[in-house]
């Protein structure tokens, strides 16, 4: 059966289909709402939600570009409408010390979990715009229009985030070098 006619089978309620596409698609999006939330459990919610608003906003899917683009838009604008119940802050942080340079086998060790988990740990405005920009594509013009910020808000906090990381990972070299 090819996307499309699971699409229109989903649109007609086939529930078998549905699960299908869920079942195709679910760890895809379960990366994408970790990224966002702050554990698991959150991450599973908005999975959830995400999912609903998908089978639910489907008829407006025109076949037009990718199925699991217009997917992961879906969720990271329920991630994003969930993070703005939250109050999210865009706040200053002034590091301890100055971000040292890196080597290259400073951060050549790092798995793609590590580093996930690295990013989970920034601030959130942070982390929301890392992601944004640098794992989902934005730019920052249309970041600053989704977070309801200025471009220049947008820039910083990317900056920002970015010498954060880098310092993680610098400790992190330095706890494995030691």
């Amino acid at each position: 059966m090819t996307e499309k006619e699971i699409i229109q089978r989903c649109l007609a309620d086939d529930m078998q289909c549905q699960r299908m596409l869920f079942d195709q698609h679910a760890g895809k999006m379960m990366t994408i709402c970790l990224r966002y939330a702050s554990d698991q459990m959150e991450a599973e919610d908005l999975l959830m939600e995400s999912f609903v608003k998908i089978f639910r906003y489907m008829h407006q899917y025109k076949f037009e570009g990718s199925f699991e683009g217009w997917m992961r838009r879906v969720v990271v604008n329920t991630a994003l409408k969930h993070l703005q119940k939250k109050k999210i802050r865009f706040e200053e942080i002034k590091p301890d010390k100055a971000t040292e340079s890196l080597e290259a086998g400073a951060y050549m060790h790092l798995g793609e979990k590590e580093i996930l988990e690295l990013i989970k740990q920034l601030p959130d405005g942070y982390r929301l715009v890392f992601n944004l920009y640098v794992i989902e594509g934005y730019s920052h013009e249309e970041i600053a229009e989704m977070l309801k910020i200025q471009p220049g808000t947008s820039r910083s906090q990317l900056v920002k985030a970015r010498k954060m990381l880098q310092q993680q990972i610098a400790d992190l070299h330095k706890t494995v070098a030691a």
